[in-house]
């Protein structure tokens, strides 16, 4: 059973997973997953994608395994001095004490980060409910004043019924009183008529009827037969035509012409 549960988590920025079975240390004190350290280290030089630290020397970088067997650490110190067998673990232990707090300071600057973002959100969130409560207050404003519309709207419109009402009524009065003034008017008429008493129009002149129209002959023209002749027959030698009739020049000729 591990007495530590935290886990080494791998220094490549664009990874953050956690490492298991082997890693890749580096002097600079950083680790990597096993996928980013064959691929980074493998160019040469070697560069540190966590701090950019050139890593020329042969045990700058080493690969090793994170879960090793007993036989191997039953091994790996045996034989060295204490005093080496201390310094061994104290560098050990450096190596872990800077994982954890560079975890920690990443997980800080996330975490604040987070807040920065979230207070943003909440102004931002603050801001649009301000907004949305002028628009709510002006809508019912609106909505208020629409309503008065709608009252002032509805008093002329019944003040408009009643008025109508009150002139169909004045026009029910009316149309009785003209029924029966008619009504009255055709009796009259009918007892003028059986009491013989002639009327001042007759029936086809009467005003607002049109007068039936009767055929007239056409004008007859003088001379054209019928009294007409009788124009034509004054003079002493008998009718004559209209080239027949006398003019200063016929005369002249007439008398010019000796008679026989």
């Amino acid at each position: 059973m591990a007495m530590c549960e935290d886990t080494l988590i791998c220094n490549f920025p664009k990874c953050r997973a956690k490492l298991s079975g082997f890693a890749w240390v580096t002097a600079c004190s950083h680790a990597f997953c096993d996928q980013h350290g064959s691929g980074e280290f493998s160019r040469s030089p070697a560069i540190c994608p966590a701090c950019s630290s050139a890593l020329s020397g042969k045990l700058d970088i080493v690969r090793t395994e994170l879960s090793p067997s007993d036989e191997y650490k039953a091994m790996v110190l045996a034989g060295l001095r204490p005093e080496t067998v201390l310094d061994i673990c104290a560098r050990a232990l450096s190596f872990w004490i800077y994982q954890v707090h560079q975890e920690r300071l990443f997980q800080e600057y996330t975490l604040s980060r987070a807040e920065g973002q979230l207070k943003q959100m909440d102004k931002l969130l603050s801001q649009q409910a301000q907004s949305r409560e002028l628009e709510l207050n002006s809508m019912r404003g609106e909505i208020s004043s629409l309503k008065r519309v709608m009252d002032e709207y509805k008093r002329k419109y019944s003040e408009v019924s009643e008025r109508l009402m009150e002139r169909n009524r004045q026009y029910q009065k009316l149309q009785g009183l003209y029924d029966s003034l008619r009504l009255r008017n055709m009796v009259v008429g009918e007892r003028e008529v059986g009491g013989g008493t002639t009327r001042p129009y007759p029936p086809e002149a009467q005003p607002g009827m049109d007068r039936p129209i009767t055929p007239r002959p056409s004008p007859r023209l003088l001379g054209m037969g019928g009294e007409g002749d009788r124009f034509f027959s004054l003079e002493p030698d008998g009718p004559r035509t209209f080239f027949q009739f006398s003019s200063p020049a016929k005369d002249r000729a007439r008398s010019s012409i000796p008679k026989k």
